[in-house]
C-alpha cells in the first residue's frame, strides 16, 4: 500500500520508540528504454534528447546552518555528520533502475528545521510530461508516500516537490508542492532560504 499525495496535502512522519529511522526519497523518471513502442512514438526518444533530471534539496538546521545537497557542484552531503542528508549518486539518463536517492537521518530530526526537496533538468528541454517523474518517500514501519509530478504545463527547469517541516522534534510534516521555477535562486527566494548562488558544474 502507498499514500499518494495531492498538491498542498500534508502527511506526518512520526518518530517511534526506536526513532524515526532513515527517510529515503527516491526519484525515478522514464526513458525511451522503458517506454512502450506506442509511448516512444507519441513522446519521442527522451534519451536522444539527453535529458538529465536531478534530485536535490535545500536544508536548514536548527543551529541556523543552511545549504544544498545536489550533484551540481558535487554537494552530496553526509548522513554521519551535518546536514545528516546525503545524495547517493547521479543518474545521468534515467536508465538506472533505482533512480536517484536522497537519504535523511530521521534520528537527527531535533537538529533539522526544514528540508525542501526539488528536481531540476540539468540537460535537455523542460518536457516534464515526457519525463513522467515520480518521487517515493519511504521510512521504517510506514506506508510509502508517493509524490507524482502530475502537472506539466511549465517550460521552467526546476520543480519544488515536497517540503519537510520539523513540527515538534518528533514529527516531520511532508507537503506536496509541485511548483516550477527558472533556477535555484528563484526557488530559494520563493521559500526565503537566503543562500548565495554561483554557477556550478557536475
Amino acid at each position: 500500500m502507498a499514500i499518494s499525495l495531492k498538491k498542498g496535502e500534508k502527511v506526518s512522519l512520526v518518530k517511534k520508540a526506536a526513532g524515526l529511522g532513515e527517510i529515503l526519497i527516491n526519484l525515478n523518471w522514464k526513458t525511451s528504454a522503458n517506454r512502450s513502442l506506442l509511448g516512444r512514438l507519441f513522446f519521442g526518444d527522451i534519451a536522444q534528447q539527453g535529458i538529465d533530471l536531478d534530485l536535490g534539496c535545500l536544508y536548514e538546521l536548527k543551529n541556523g546552518r543552511k545549504g544544498v545537497v545536489q550533484a551540481l557542484g558535487k554537494s552530496f552531503g553526509s548522513l554521519r555528520q551535518p546536514p545528516y542528508i546525503a545524495l547517493d549518486g547521479d543518474d545521468r539518463t534515467g536508465a538506472v533502475a533505482t533512480g536517484e536517492n536522497l537519504r535523511i537521518d530521521g534520528n537527527k530530526i531535533a537538529e533539522i528545521r526544514r528540508v525542501l526537496v526539488f528536481t531540476y533538468i540539468y540537460e535537455g528541454v523542460a518536457n516534464w510530461q515526457q519525463a513522467d517523474a515520480t518521487v517515493t518517500i519511504k521510512y521504517p514501519g510506514a506506508e510509502d508516500i508517493i509524490v507524482k509530478m502530475d502537472e506539466f504545463n511549465s517550460t521552467k527547469k526546476m520543480c519544488a516537490l515536497a517540503l519537510f517541516m520539523n513540527q515538534d522534534d518528533q514529527t516531520f510534516s511532508v507537503e506536496k508542492l509541485i511548483m516550477f521555477y527558472n533556477k535555484h535562486k528563484e526557488l530559494d527566494s520563493a521559500f526565503n532560504w537566503g543562500l548565495n548562488w554561483v554557477p556550478g558544474r557536475k
